[in-house]
């Protein structure tokens, strides 16, 4: 799927009327404008779309717009994915072979890995991931140890894990957001 910038800011002109909890006091022309004169963001937004991940606006911080994915579960366009390169290359040389890694992923879609702190502001908007889980932007001194986080919502409450970083599955993908 392809879409033009037209195409990206009628579709978040939509979400953002359809869902004004998630950024209230925010106005629609403030953030068309910041949106108009940011062709590469705009591009990385395109992206978060056509894999899956509804972006849209949740809050301004400063002087800075931030999206994040906000489909009701992982996208699916970014699923079946380790966690980073080195987590992925230890796949391979087993014989398995994962659709990619979360780290790099986002590096090439110019959009940040969600933190823990991040998805569980996002989990106080609604009720994400019931079905599916997403990977995290893992602090280094877990990744060190070969380790990995990843969050889910189930029986009502937000839960963050760990797993290895090789680790895949077809329901966990990642969220990630991005500042305009």
């Amino acid at each position: 799927m392809f879409l033009t910038s037209d195409e990206m800011i009628s579709i978040l002109k939509k979400r953002f009327e359809e869902n004004m909890n998630r950024h209230m006091h925010l106005e629609w022309i403030d953030l068309m404008k910041r949106l108009e004169n940011n062709a590469d963001k705009m591009n990385s937004l395109i992206e978060m779309e056509v894999t899956g991940g509804e972006p849209d606006i949740i809050f301004k911080d400063g002087g800075e717009y931030i999206f994040y994915d906000c489909s009701p579960e992982s996208p699916i366009g970014r699923r079946n994915i380790c966690y980073d390169k080195k987590g992925q290359e230890e796949r391979v040389k087993k014989g398995v072979f994962p659709k990619g890694n979360a780290v790099d992923m986002a590096y090439a879609m110019g959009i940040d890995l969600l933190t823990e702190e991040q998805y569980k502001q996002l989990q106080t908007l609604g009720r994400f991931d019931i079905k599916s889980s997403s990977w995290l932007k893992t602090p280094f001194e877990i990744r060190k140890l070969d380790g990995a986080i990843f969050g889910d919502c189930r029986y009502g409450r937000v839960f963050i894990y760990h797993n290895s970083a090789p680790s895949f599955y077809s329901s966990r993908g990642f969220r990630g957001c991005i500042k305009i």
